[in-house]
């Protein structure tokens, strides 16, 4: 971490601490370190047990590349550049038959209850070789992060029942993000210009509590494949952060169509699709959040609704870190490989100095990229979206139950309306903010890091290899296209930027971000 004033943020440590500070958020910076290393503060604050579930991670990953990734990663991106209507179902089966979709869902709700921190390495992984078809995997964790970032556990465990289901009937339920819309990307992820958006797709009141919604999300990842949607959408598109709200739609709702696919350069086979919502009727036991749920929270609504977002995006931009480092790693290893058997004048390529200083600077940018995405990986641990599941006495239920008795005996918690309002209430109303600062600034510092070392790689391969670089077969010029989206979605690398100093840069708060450049 950069050496910043005092206060830049809120210590992460307090004198009386709340139980869910002292439990849940691991507070107290002399102890935790957190806001100086998070890795480090994870060496005393995280159960020892989680490293078996992340080199068991790394196992499946590369077993799961060489029986299924390597053998269509390339054959795939050149079909649907042929047929950008082409939707990759068998790689979803046979995900699915992986048990990919449930891996990393809380044994509670049914899944396998692999640790979060785990995922990260498996993304990564897959990643080396198809950062697309990686993809495909994390954007159902993202819609699964959108709706646990609620903490509305009835409706969470009504859907990840069906997803599990859907992996022991061999039909994927998959889970997206709808939050990108034609005239608003970027800033639906921050309040302090989602009112100043562009904005078209509205949820208006019914009566009993249900939505009725119009609009359209477009660029949504994962879309024409998933089963279940996170749509986000407001209220009142004047007040549009006074107004946000979370809703479930399901694939073939009333109302629900499918727009266009996208032709993208890079990441062919995560399709991004265009969702259409013309009076679309969500019923009240969809409805993840809304501002009737937060008016009893005796916080604002917009300060809940950033909450949410951030629970989100800290934890899910470390996602495209992961991603990142598997590209730049991907692409380093194949320059390395395809150079040590080219000759040149002076005698193998791969023996002259300049080459072999051109694959260290690759190197080091895939190790560097690591520790950037890890470090804001493991400030979710301690103190975001999973901080719960790391928790000494869930953590332990979680690894040593069986599956089917942990998800029976949590059925009477998770569907009870007085819990999920204690959750919430703890959740979004008192998460604290100096680790949403952290969480929230890591996340952007690693996106931002990631992406942008991984297209270094990917113009350095190029330099090294030259037209040879550029042929299909070679996975350098694919591996470039890319990278280029990640430097794109979850918030664009500006965005980011300006994200990471407001949380964690800042002199103080008196120091106004988001300010446009011609405002008088």
């Amino acid at each position: 971490m950069l050496d910043t004033p005092a206060m830049a943020r809120p210590p992460l440590s307090s004198s009386s601490p709340s139980f869910i500070e002292s439990h849940i958020f691991h507070h107290g910076a002399h102890e935790s370190l957190a806001d100086w290393s998070a890795s480090v503060a994870a060496m005393k604050e995280l159960p020892g047990g989680m490293r078996r579930d992340v080199a068991r991670a790394i196992d499946l990953a590369r077993r799961f590349n060489r029986e299924v990734v390597m053998p269509q990663a390339l054959a795939l991106d050149a079909r649907i550049e042929d047929d950008p209507q082409h939707l990759p179902w068998d790689f979803i089966a046979e995900a699915n038959r992986w048990g990919l979709f449930t891996m990393w869902l809380p044994k509670m709700f049914g899944g396998h209850g692999w640790n979060m921190l785990s995922m990260y390495a498996f993304v990564e992984e897959v990643s080396t070789q198809c950062v697309g078809l990686a993809n495909v995997v994390g954007v159902h964790y993202l819609g699964v992060a959108t709706l646990m970032a609620t903490w509305n556990l009835r409706l969470a465990r009504q859907i990840f029942k069906e997803v599990c289901e859907g992996e022991r009937q061999g039909k994927p339920c998959l889970l997206s993000l709808a939050i990108t819309e034609p005239g608003a990307g970027t800033d639906v992820e921050e309040t302090e210009l989602v009112d100043r958006a562009r904005l078209g797709t509205v949820a208006t009141p019914q009566a009993g509590g249900a939505y009725e919604l119009n609009g359209r999300k477009v660029f949504i990842s994962n879309g024409h494949v998933s089963t279940w949607h996170m749509v986000i959408a407001y209220e009142d598109r004047r007040r549009p952060a006074d107004t946000m709200v979370a809703l479930a739609v399901r694939t073939g709702a009333s109302g629900f169509s499918f727009g266009a696919q996208e032709h993208k350069l890079g990441q062919k086979a995560c399709v991004a699709s265009e969702l259409v919502f013309d009076r679309c009727q969500v019923p009240v036991q969809q409805v993840a959040l809304a501002p009737r749920h937060t008016a009893r929270l005796g916080r604002a609504h917009r300060e809940v609704a950033q909450t949410m977002i951030d629970y989100v995006v800290s934890s899910t931009r470390a996602g495209v870190g992961a991603f990142a480092t598997g590209v730049a790693r991907g692409v380093f290893e194949a320059t390395r490989d395809r150079v040590a058997g080219m000759r040149c004048q002076q005698g193998r390529l791969i023996e002259q100095q300049w080459v072999q200083t051109t694959l260290a600077d690759m190197g080091r940018h895939a190790a560097m990229s690591r520790l950037a995405y890890m470090e804001s990986a493991m400030a979710n641990c301690l103190g975001g979206l999973f901080a719960l599941l790391f928790t000494p006495p869930l953590y332990q239920l979680e690894r040593w139950l069986p599956r089917g008795l942990m998800r029976v005996c949590s059925a009477p918690l998770l569907d009870s309306t007085a819990f999920t309002d204690w959750v919430q209430r703890r959740l979004l109303a008192h998460y604290p903010v100096a680790w949403q600062n952290l969480t929230s600034g890591l996340g952007s510092m690693a996106k931002v890091a990631c992406s942008d070392l991984a297209m270094q790689n990917c113009g350095l391969a190029l330099s090294l290899l030259g037209i040879d670089g550029l042929a299909h077969d070679s996975g350098i010029e694919k591996r470039l296209r890319d990278a280029k989206l990640l430097q794109i979605y979850e918030g664009t690398n500006q965005l980011n930027r300006i994200n990471h100093f407001k949380c964690l840069l800042r002199p103080d708060e008196g120091v106004h971000v988001f300010v446009r450049e011609d405002a008088t």
